[in-house]
């Protein structure tokens, strides 16, 4: 059995809208709930890069919030090092939120921009309460910017957020999580905001550190290119659910969802003459709200291959394909031959 930190199984998240005074008094029909997240089931493997992909609306960002214990599940199990942790109390929380640290979109606006560098680093330090003096504190933060290859350390110390380029920020985002020293980073978006030029460098750096440190990563993201680089497996999601998940390489060189197979069409291709040319969606139509989810394979109002089944018989569940390769369309067969 392969060492799993995180175990997650039949995981839902539905809010509930705003609601106007005729619908609160129950005169406009059943109440809708948005299913951002619709029972999804994955596991994360100790020391594993987990990928999880799909388009803007899918959930993917709302699991990562979940197994950062910054939403609670409405239902489902989320464990991890085998102790389910959604019934956990603020002691708990704490505790497991020094083990599980988030690096988010948007470095900046995850940083108090009135704290020096070393105050943002300080401050977790501070809050669990790690390092009985001053100078114990800041040798733990010059640590932690040199495990980012910020050096030297102490030049970038005294510098405030809007000092520092997009990267230098993601890499003082990523040091803020380190410091603490966790098994599990969920990164979400970590490069969207970051210069292309950068992109690869601080995935690089990344991958460097997880790979000294041993840590596991739930890397979220849209961008197939940097998952089938940075990632070990993947999960597409879409409209709350998972459809395909298996090994990064297999997914990509061999995608079996029509969804999946869309994704992949849209990454620019390194061409000469496509250089900087961003591909749209080979599918036609927005992503359905998640608070009107289409009958049957909720995928079929976009899909070109779509039969009449696909909307009127019961919604697909994940089906083996061999090789730890999981997809959730009945007609995977049928389409792979017609293309």
């Amino acid at each position: 059995m392969a060492d799993v930190i995180v175990h997650i199984e039949g995981l839902k998240k539905y809010f509930e809208p705003h609601q106007s005074l005729i619908q609160s008094i129950g005169k406009s029909g059943p109440k809708k709930v948005i299913k951002a997240v619709d029972s999804i089931s994955f596991d994360i493997v100790r020391g594993e890069i987990f990928g999880l992909i799909g388009e803007s609306g899918s959930g993917k960002t709302t699991t990562g919030k979940l197994v950062m214990k910054l939403l609670d599940p409405t239902e489902g199990v989320i464990e991890f090092n085998n102790e389910d942790v959604t019934k956990l109390d603020k002691a708990g929380v704490i505790e497991y939120r020094r083990k599980v640290q988030m690096i988010f979109q948007d470095p900046y606006a995850s940083m108090n921009p009135r704290f020096k560098i070393r105050d943002v680093l300080e401050e977790p330090l501070i809050i669990h309460k790690i390092g009985s003096s001053f100078d114990e504190r800041q040798k733990l933060i010059i640590k932690a910017l040199e495990e980012v290859k910020m050096m030297p350390a102490e030049e970038f110390m005294g510098r405030y957020p809007h000092m520092l380029s997009g990267g230098q920020r993601q890499r003082v985002a990523t040091a803020r999580t380190l410091i603490l020293n966790p098994s599990l980073l969920v990164a979400d978006e970590p490069v969207s905001m970051i210069d292309l030029s950068t992109r690869a460098e601080i995935l690089a750096m990344m991958k460097d550190v997880q790979e000294d440190l041993g840590l596991s990563y739930l890397y979220i993201t849209h961008d197939l290119s940097t998952a089938r680089y940075f990632t070990d497996r993947i999960a597409v999601m879409y409209l709350g659910r998972i459809v395909e998940m298996g090994l990064a390489d297999d997914i990509i060189d061999n995608p079996l969802h029509p969804y999946t197979q869309a994704l992949i069409q849209a990454v620019p291709e390194p061409n000469a003459g496509n250089v900087g040319v961003v591909k749209e969606l080979p599918i036609f139509g927005e992503i359905p709200s998640p608070a009107n989810i289409p009958s049957g394979c909720r995928f079929h109002t976009r899909c070109p291959y779509a039969k009449p089944e696909c909307e009127n018989e019961a919604e697909p569940e994940l089906m083996p394909a061999g090789n730890g390769h999981f997809h959730a369309c009945r007609r995977w067969d049928q389409i792979k031959r017609a293309l």
